[in-house]
Formats: C-alpha cells, sequence, structure tokens
C-alpha cells in the first residue's frame, strides 16, 4: 500500500473512533505510526498531538451543536491540560523510547481494564 494512503488510512481510522468513542487520537496512532511507519516513540507522540487539534476541533462542533459539550469543565481541563502537557512535553526528551513505549503501554493496559471494569 503506497505511504501515503496507508498514513491517511490510519487518520481516518483514528478520526472515526475519536468521534464515536471520544478517544483521543494518540491511543490509536501512536501505535500504528510506530508499528506500520516506523516513526520513532518520541516522534509518533509529537505527530499525534498534532493531529488531535484538527481532529477534536471538528468533533467538539459537532457534538456542541448537538447538545453535547460542557463548555465550563471543558474550559478548565483545558487549562490544566494546557498547563500539563507543556510541562510533560518539555521532560519527555529526557525518556528513553523504550521507556516511553512501556509507560504508554502500561497506560494503555491500565485504561482498558478501568473501562472493561466499570
Amino acid at each position: 500500500m503506497d505511504n501515503k494512503i496507508k498514513v491517511i488510512s490510519f487518520g481516518f481510522i483514528a478520526g472515526i473512533l475519536s468521534g464515536l468513542l471520544g478517544i483521543g487520537g494518540g491511543i490509536v496512532l501512536v501505535p500504528l505510526m510506530v508499528t506500520y511507519l516506523g516513526i520513532t516513540q518520541h516522534m509518533a507522540h509529537g505527530t499525534s498531538l498534532a493531529v488531535i487539534v484538527p481532529t477534536a476541533l471538528s468533533a467538539s462542533i459537532v457534538y456542541g451543536f448537538n447538545g453535547n459539550t460542557n463548555l465550563l469543565p471543558a474550559l478548565n481541563l483545558a487549562v490544566g491540560s494546557i498547563i500539563g502537557a507543556t510541562i510533560s512535553a518539555k521532560g519527555m526528551k529526557k525518556i528513553s523510547p523504550g521507556r516511553l513505549k512501556t509507560l504508554f503501554g502500561i497506560f494503555l493496559i491500565l485504561v482498558g481494564i478501568r473501562m472493561i471494569v466499570s
């Protein structure tokens, strides 16, 4: 499969899952980029974050028009998220790719367990 088509397909899958399930594209995109595109773990995280902005904005608009957005908590969450993401993005360069991959995998497992249990 042509690399451009593969990348667009991965984005389409992430967009579908993001809009349908409310999951961040990173849960889908990071493993796909690392496994199938040969992108480094750090580069995949940064690329995934860049993709989140337009994806989240377009889905948020649709959810908002359908009355499924609570703006006050969203704004408060955004403030905390911006601060946390800035701090962690600066510190991420101190984490080895292997350790970052392990931490990401552990996070996915814990989130999956939590979703199944609750």
